[in-house]
């Protein structure tokens, strides 16, 4: 039964004919709740979730030239993770990060139409089969809303609602037009094929295609949305999602930089890590105006690499992405944690901040970092993990394996206390006795993390992909090793 479905059945009649459906959700999930719930408000949360950003390009992170003064402040008076994987491509990290549950568990190790996606089981409709970290939090009685980039598949026009929010503004794609309305935005240049995600955006609100002007800068209106969100529920707590268009191609001017031209380069890029950290200055402003900073967790990730220099690779670039987390007086101030995470470890992060226990019905992958932002002692993770359609990237705190496939062991390399790609020894043809016990430990892990099935044509064909990438992505940066 479609999740939708259940709510309007167990809604009262004539509510199920008169609500509309955020309300009934919402409505449901206070009906429901427990009654030995503890009295006190969970936090709220903000999570930022910027687009194809590598952890390299942030000043906190050790990057020279890109002036990101917002997160690095955010980094200095909380914690920052030196090593936080995603997948190295945005639709399987949404799925992870939502589901607290790897692709060969939750059907997502590569986009829909690529070898290792779900295709059209349906594992790959998020709302109807799947436990969202929004379901949870809303068993706390949390408003909840999401704005930015979707890119996730579902019906209109419940697609978002059935993935436990009550309110969104999102870029939408063609399919996402309710049918018989017509398209009121602008078109992506050059080539004019996607609905623009900057200037003159196509966004959708809350089930409904909203008209934009030429001058709205998609990115400025998510950013809004969510600040009056976050205004009207502070008497509430709230989950607010924000998974950024920054900082996607195609690149170009922005409202701080009008002159830059149309065009992917350094220094266009570079004005978009910038107005993406402008975003993030102006979000935290709102908390501490509306008196809600000290109640709010503020966390920023990415959902992969960089585009150009790591994204869509099964390396260490296409999976390392930032992680900051930031609260006065919950947070700790000032640390750098060389503790390991993936983005499968949100879910249960976010669960135990408010108070809530995980789903009984199916596994999930992620472990909680709440106590080791908090300072506090618990357990803590051995080992990081990404994949990508049917290879793996495995990283403990001191050995890395990339472009780990069913047929090939993949490359190795003992990294020591480094966390950025400098000073890595290949050690792939090693046979040192601690080389080979490592390895050994790897593929014990391994084990355990399947890849999936892919016919062997298809397979050879997809590396093949990832490998032409990976030689274009060295031509263009200095080598890392």
């Amino acid at each position: 039964m479609r999740r939708r479905d259940f709510l309007l059945i167990a809604a009262a009649g004539v509510a199920s004919a008169t609500f509309p459906p955020a309300l009934l959700r919402a409505e449901t999930a206070r009906a429901t709740r427990k009654t030995n719930e503890p009295a006190d408000r969970p936090p709220n949360i903000l999570l930022i979730m910027a687009d194809d950003l590598g952890a390299r390009e942030l000043g906190c992170y050790g990057h020279t030239k890109h002036q990101t003064p917002h997160l690095d402040a955010l980094a200095r008076t909380g914690v920052r993770f030196r090593t936080c994987y995603s997948t190295p491509v945005c639709s399987p990290t949404r799925m992870m990060l939502m589901t607290g549950q790897y692709g060969f568990r939750n059907g997502w190790c590569d986009m829909r139409n690529r070898p290792g996606g779900p295709g059209d089981s349906p594992k790959a409709n998020l709302g109807d089969f799947h436990v969202t970290f929004a379901d949870l939090l809303k068993r706390r009685d949390c408003a909840t809303a999401v704005a930015g980039k979707w890119q996730l598949p579902g019906e209109h026009p419940t697609r978002v609602f059935d993935c436990g929010f009550d309110e969104y503004l999102i870029w939408i794609y063609k399919s996402y037009l309710p049918e018989g309305v017509a398209y009121r935005g602008g078109w992506e240049k050059p080539n004019k094929k996607k609905y623009a995600r900057y200037f003159h955006p196509g966004v959708m609100k809350n089930g409904k295609h909203l008209p934009t002007k030429p001058t709205d800068f998609g990115p400025d209106l998510y950013t809004d949305f969510l600040i009056d969100f976050m205004r009207r529920h502070r008497d509430r707590p709230f989950l607010a999602y924000y998974p950024m268009c920054l900082t996607h191609a195609p690149w170009g001017p922005t409202p701080d930089r009008p002159d830059l031209p149309l065009r992917n380069s350094p220094k266009t890029f570079e004005a978009y890590v910038e107005y993406m950290d402008k975003l993030v200055g102006r979000l935290v402003d709102a908390l501490d105006k509306s008196g809600l900073r000290k109640n709010t967790i503020v966390m920023f990730t990415a959902d992969n690499g960089t585009y150009g220099a790591g994204k869509y690779t099964p390396t260490e670039l296409g999976a390392r992405v930032p992680l900051i987390v930031n609260c006065p007086g919950t947070v700790q101030s000032g640390v750098v944690s060389d503790e390991l995470v993936d983005l499968a470890d949100f879910y249960p992060t976010l669960a135990e901040f408010c108070g809530v226990d995980l789903p009984k019905d199916r596994v999930i992958d992620g472990h909680s970092f709440a106590k080791i932002v908090q300072g506090k002692p618990g357990p803590t993770r051995e080992w990081a993990f990404s994949f990508l359609s049917d290879t793996r990237i495995l990283r403990d705190k001191h050995w890395l394996l990339e472009f780990n496939t069913p047929d090939d062991f993949g490359r190795f390399y003992y990294c020591g206390e480094h966390r950025d790609g400098t000073g890595y020894q290949d050690v792939t043809d090693s046979d040192r006795p601690e080389v080979v016990s490592a390895r050994r430990r790897f593929a014990k892990i391994l084990k355990a993390l399947p890849a999936p099935k892919i016919p062997k044509d298809k397979s050879l064909k997809q590396q093949e992909v990832m490998r032409r990438n990976i030689a274009r992505m060295r031509g263009r940066m200095r080598p890392r090793r």
